[in-house]
């Protein structure tokens, strides 16, 4: 049971993160790369906004049961996601580059999913 929960889990996660590509694209997003793996973990999108380099957090949901997808990314989360955008910054010799953290939030429902896009979600944190 554990391993069939871990696995819809899972699954969820990745619709979410396919629901948040298609969006962000539409709303002219130019995706970097998604799944971006190095050592310290894993950033979900990294993309391009204009001139601004995006790390993006998705987070999905099927109910709020929980709480809203994007009370999901507490301090813990943002720390986190810092370290790997620095991380990213340093190993592509980016040091200059605007960036930012953005927030896909992403409701499952029955019939079209709920995308909200919090921009600006969150400020570097050491």
């Amino acid at each position: 049971m554990f391993k069939e929960k871990n696995y819809t889990k899972i699954i969820t996660g990745r619709k979410g993160e396919t629901i948040a590509v298609t969006f962000l694209k539409k709303t002219g997003y130019q995706i970097v790369e998604t799944n971006y793996r190095c050592p310290l973990g894993e950033i979900d999108i990294i993309a391009r906004d204009q001139d601004e380099l995006v790390f993006i957090e998705v987070k999905t949901r099927k109910s709020t049961a929980l709480g809203y997808p994007e009370q999901a990314v507490g301090v813990t989360k943002q720390k986190k996601m810092s370290r790997l955008a620095l991380w990213y910054l340093e190993r592509n010799k980016m040091h200059d580059a605007k960036a930012r953290f953005d927030v896909v939030a992403v409701m499952m429902s029955q019939s079209e999913p709920e995308i909200r896009l919090i921009k600006n979600a969150f400020d570097f944190m050491a």
